[in-house]
């Protein structure tokens, strides 16, 4: 059975909110993107019936995926309804003709966006060994892509002081100017949503005005979570995190579930005047169809708010 553009699972009215949070809870999931991988390419015609058409799809390139695995996921992405946005990752491009050839079958399919990273691959497979060189080759602007996201790091970088990743974000945000390219920061995942709020703030600070999609994890057990951010470089809300979980993790800011984290960000976001957090993006780190049924819920308002407003449970 295939599927075209407009046929992706419509989302219907909230059920009735349990008030002024419980609607922005809805809102702010309601302009979510999410992610997958390559090897979830069999399960994208039962993602079509489970998110809503139009709602963004990342397609990662991890370390088995080719470009050209990542440039077929995507077209069949975007083919469904979704808004595909690509990674390309810097480092794994083994040419700048690589790189072109890419952009231009995307565009062939009419997809003008992506998420632009530099990856760890050392050395790197071509000449590129950060995002800021792939963006002076002039291959996006003369593609005719429309929007771009590159990395955010509430965290910090184990490799990288703070002042030159804030000097990074200046350039991309420069780089937006010149280009006419709308560039926005998805951020890494992490458990630490007062963090993230923080770092917002630093961004403001700073001249930094680009809007932040906040990295998210969806619904999956904690041991995988924490192996997924061990490998991502994720460490202070890791460490927190693995010595205060449950209602101790909830004293400490920490957050223990998807529902917590959106939680805090949703309250973060209002405490807040200035914020660009503007939508989470919920990684899915191989559950693509749970972090599917866990958006649609919560898009829907099927969940039960505490009272205390610290966490939600979905409708069963």
């Amino acid at each position: 059975m295939s599927h075209t553009v407009g046929q992706s699972a419509p989302i219907g009215p909230a059920q009735e909110p349990n008030g002024t949070l419980q609607h922005a809870l809805v809102d702010f999931t309601r302009r979510a993107s999410t992610e997958i991988s390559t090897h979830d390419e069999k399960l994208l015609e039962e993602l079509v019936r489970r998110l809503p058409s139009g709602m963004p799809v990342y397609v990662a390139h991890t370390p088995k995926a080719s470009v050209e695995d990542v440039v077929r996921v995507a077209i069949k992405v975007q083919s469904l309804g979704f808004i595909a946005s690509p990674h390309l990752v810097a480092r794994r491009l083994p040419s700048e003709k690589t790189l072109r050839d890419a952009l231009a079958r995307l565009r062939e399919h009419a997809i003008d966006r992506a998420l632009l990273v530099a990856g760890d691959l050392d050395p790197p497979l071509g000449p590129f060994k950060s995002t800021l060189e792939v963006m002076a080759s002039g291959a996006l602007q003369a593609a005719g892509f429309k929007h771009l996201g590159v990395a955010g790091h509430p965290e910090g970088h184990p490799a990288v002081e703070q002042a030159e990743l804030l000097s990074a974000l200046r350039y991309k945000q420069e780089f937006a100017a010149r280009s006419g390219i709308a560039v926005h920061i998805v951020t890494q995942f992490g458990f630490n949503p007062q963090g993230v709020c923080a770092w917002d703030r630093t961004l403001t600070q700073a001249g930094i005005s680009l809007p932040v999609h906040v990295g998210m994890a969806g619904p999956a057990p904690l041991t995988k979570l924490l192996k997924f951010a061990v490998q991502c470089g994720v460490g202070t809300s890791v460490s927190a995190l693995m010595k205060s979980t449950g209602a101790v993790a909830a004293l400490t800011g920490f957050a223990a579930g998807p529902d917590q984290m959106l939680l805090g960000l949703v309250q973060g976001r209002a405490a807040y005047g200035g914020s660009r957090l503007a939508q989470p993006h919920v990684y899915s780190f191989g559950g693509a169809l749970a972090t599917a049924d866990w958006l649609r819920a919560v898009m829907q308002g099927a969940f039960d708010l505490a009272p205390d407003g610290s966490r939600f449970t979905l409708h069963r």
